[in-house]
């Protein structure tokens, strides 16, 4: 890969992954749309990692919170917000791990990556975005993230192994559906993405430790290092705007781009 298409992979990925706009979608359209080689499952795990790094930095009280509510989980014990944060977090990931496995194993993961999937679930699932932020009200707070509303999240980030769905964008709409604030919304789905990063991760870290493909090691690193300032940035500007600014000018990104994906799909 040259430097060029190296770094604008990470930088998609960057931007993308926690902006409701699905960064995989991106991804796999990225050569098709600009005649270069697809980047390959290493790079994939280096951008995935570094997006991981800037959402654990920005969100590190969170996370340190629910580190330290994981021995108490595991000891059976859930009296505590870190413990009822931390087996949040768990019960929310697992519908989406196992899921997302069985898809891996069948290869069925492979026929849904599409011009025409992505083009309607960009357009399809951005408008439902919309519907929900409109209609839904704004009473709960991420202190409210209870077990129920973390399985019911869990249920839609489920949907998000559909390229072009958006993981942040699926479970900002579960969050918005079930009441909490847009800000409050998007910080409990910034941290469902921690467990659900590192499951796809350590995945596909798999293959790349089994092909022993470690000749691109150095681009892994510049890639996961351009992904993750990349992150940091689009993460820190969206949960800025979210105080005073709707969804809105994301769905309508997605339609847009969604609409001219269908008419490439179509023609």
């Amino acid at each position: 890969m040259s430097l060029f298409h190296l770094i604008l992979v990470a930088i998609i990925q960057g931007v993308t992954e926690f902006l409701p706009v699905s960064s995989s979608g991106h991804l796999i359209l990225l050569p098709g749309l600009t005649a270069a080689n697809d980047q390959g499952l290493a790079i994939d795990v280096a951008v995935h990692m570094g997006t991981l790094g800037a959402v654990v930095l920005y969100f590190w009280s969170d996370v340190r919170q629910a580190l330290a509510g994981l021995p108490e989980v595991i000891s059976g014990r859930i009296d505590t917000p870190r413990a009822r944060l931390a087996l949040g977090l768990i019960v929310a990931t697992i519908p989406t791990v196992i899921v997302g496995a069985i898809l891996y194993i069948t290869g069925l993961e492979q026929s849904l990556r599409s011009v025409t999937v992505i083009g309607w679930t960009m357009l399809g699932f951005g408008l439902l975005l919309y519907w929900m932020d409109q209609k839904g009200a704004q009473s709960k707070h991420a202190s409210d993230w209870s077990l129920k509303d973390a399985i019911i999240m869990g249920l839609w980030q489920v949907l998000a192994l559909i390229p072009g769905t958006s993981r942040s964008g699926i479970t900002i709409t579960g969050a918005r559906q079930l009441g909490y604030t847009r800000e409050d919304g998007a910080r409990i789905a910034m941290l469902m993405s921690i467990p659900t990063i590192l499951a796809s991760g350590v995945l596909l870290s798999a293959d790349v430790i089994r092909d022993s493909d470690w000749e691109l090691a150095k681009d892994g690193a510049i890639a996961a290092a351009f992904a993750f300032v990349a992150a940091l940035l689009a993460l820190s500007l969206m949960m800025r705007l979210l105080r005073s600014v709707s969804f809105t000018p994301y769905v309508i990104y997605r339609v847009i781009f969604g609409s001219i994906l269908l008419v490439i799909a179509y023609s």
